[in-house]
């Protein structure tokens, strides 16, 4: 099977699974569509009926690449100045304090579990252990959105939860980001870099690929032509930053964050962007899927070690974090019931670092993260209703939007 043809199948497969099958399990048992593509993925990969090789899948690395770009640009979107600073700063101590707890206890627990259980190596055990708490830190926008659609029931809770899932998603990308700068193999022809440097280098990319689509581009919003635009620069910001052996994801942040707080007309560049990502999102998920493979390690321990700590660290975390700011009475105890669904960048993180290569361990973190994907996304829409109003039911067709 040629590679055109597989990712041709493989979206129509997701796009027909998606609106067919899954879409009316969403509406009838509350189960978000997003973790039946990763299903999908496997069920096409060289695991189980092999519709996908790996020579396929490798063969499409460009695709994958756009799709990391992509995602990593609409996170950075979210960041609009102009709305930030008119959020009170304990709505960011937060979101913050909860990210920073999660990760501290994900990453302690896991480099304990590798260290014990797999390797002698403190440098192996610490690269897999803060890679795993990165991913631990991302939370989908599904509690988000369902919380958004219920406005009127609890108006605090939807703004703390869009800046806390937002918040999640810009520490993992950052810290996995300056993870591959630290851990960096030296490019040829050039001087060794340190590690600063290279953080430069990846946050550079973004930065100036936002001024060259202002110089190239204009301010002009003709949707068509700033489609096209979009796709050139995101190609070259995540792929200057691939071939660097850089995160995407970080220098496809910058440069969404650059581009929205700079163009006259954010919104269209927004509309842009979300016109066309679900598309991208279904093909990493399925090629994310095809791309997974046990380990040769010891994995259950340390997958297992991971879904309870990342519970244990959403939930109590967001509990310290709301008593540490005075917000416990307003939020709830358990609100970070909602956060614990996982999805885009979760995957991307683990698809990232499963990519690189040379990174230890690939196949237990990238298990830790489909896994986490898969259980919590069948989950999360419960656990976000539960947190929002116990015992009232959502509209069908709320179960079934596709969240930022």
């Amino acid at each position: 099977m040629t590679a055109s043809l597989a990712l041709i199948l493989a979206v129509a497969a997701a796009y027909l699974a998606a609106h067919v099958l899954f879409d009316w399990l969403a509406r009838r048992f509350l189960i978000v569509s997003g973790a039946e593509y990763l299903v999908l993925g496997i069920l096409l990969g060289p695991q189980v009926s092999g519709a996908l090789s790996a020579s396929v899948v490798a063969s499409l690395a460009p695709i994958l690449t756009l799709a990391l770009g992509w995602i990593g640009v609409i996170i950075g979107a979210q960041f609009d100045l102009k709305r930030l600073v008119s959020t009170p700063s304990r709505d960011f101590r937060i979101g913050f304090a909860e990210s920073a707890l999660t990760f501290l206890l994900v990453a302690s627990l896991e480099y304990v579990v590798i260290r014990w259980l797999i390797t002698e190596s403190d440098a192996d055990s610490l690269l897999a252990a803060i890679s795993m708490g990165a991913i631990a830190v991302t939370s989908s926008g599904v509690g988000v959105t369902l919380v958004a659609n219920l406005a009127e029931a609890s108006v605090r809770i939807v703004d703390q939860l869009r800046l806390s899932a937002a918040i999640n998603a810009f520490v993992a990308i950052a810290i996995f980001g300056v993870l591959l700068c630290i851990y960096h193999s030296p490019a040829p022809a050039l001087r060794p870099l340190t590690a600063t440097e290279w953080v430069v280098v990846c946050i550079g990319i973004g930065i100036v690929g936002g001024m060259l689509f202002h110089a190239f581009v204009g301010d002009k919003a003709d949707r068509d032509r700033w489609f096209v635009a979009i796709v050139g620069a995101i190609v070259m910001v995540s792929g200057a930053a691939t071939h660097l052996r850089l995160s995407p994801l970080l220098s496809a942040f910058f440069f969404g964050a650059i581009l929205v707080n700079t163009i006259p007309q954010p919104a269209a560049f927004i509309a842009t962007l979300t016109r066309v990502e679900r598309p991208f999102y279904f093909v990493l998920l399925v090629f994310a899927g095809a791309a997974w493979e046990p380990s040769r390690h010891a994995s259950a321990l340390p997958v297992a070690m991971f879904l309870a700590a990342r519970t244990a660290g959403k939930v109590g975390g967001s509990r310290l974090a709301a008593r540490m700011n005075g917000a416990l009475e307003e939020l709830g105890e358990n609100f970070g019931r909602a956060l614990l669904g996982q999805g885009r960048v979760a995957v991307a993180i683990g698809l990232s670092y499963l990519r690189q290569g040379d990174l230890p361990f690939p196949n237990v973190v990238f298990t830790a993260a489909i896994a986490s994907a898969l259980i919590t996304e069948f989950m999360s829409a419960r656990a976000a209703r539960w947190v929002i109003t116990s015992g009232v039911d959502l509209p069908k067709h709320v179960i079934s939007e596709r969240p930022l």
